[in-house]
């Protein structure tokens, strides 16, 4: 299991990778997002537009919903960031799992 520093920084590496192609991915894509660390019971909140992933800050329980919500393990966490896993075959093994509309997983599919 991670420490909450080791999370805290592997979401700024997962944060700057959507970001790395510029954009180009994102389809105009502008959404709330969220990520549960199930095994620490963290929680962190952003905002993706531009293929930017930026705002990143620890969600409070009661914050709304975010409208794309990642839920993983802080070990799965810190596998994406160091580049162990990619997002595409974490999503299809099992280890990451993403919750947002239809459109929204079309064009997060792309960005993966």
């Amino acid at each position: 299991m991670a420490t909450v520093e080791e999370c805290d920084q592997a979401i700024r590496v997962l944060a700057t990778r959507f970001g790395s192609d510029g954009g180009n991915k994102s389809g105009g894509l502008d959404r709330s997002v969220s990520a549960t660390i199930t095994d620490l019971g963290l929680r962190y909140r952003g905002h993706m537009h531009d293929g930017v992933l930026d705002d990143i800050q620890a969600a409070g329980e009661d914050d709304s919903p975010a409208q794309i919500r990642l839920t993983m393990t802080s070990d799965d966490l810190l596998a994406l960031a160091g580049g162990e896993v990619s997002l595409g075959s974490a999503w299809m093994s099992g280890r990451l799992k993403v919750q947002a509309s239809f459109p929204d997983m079309l064009r997060l599919r792309s960005m993966l």
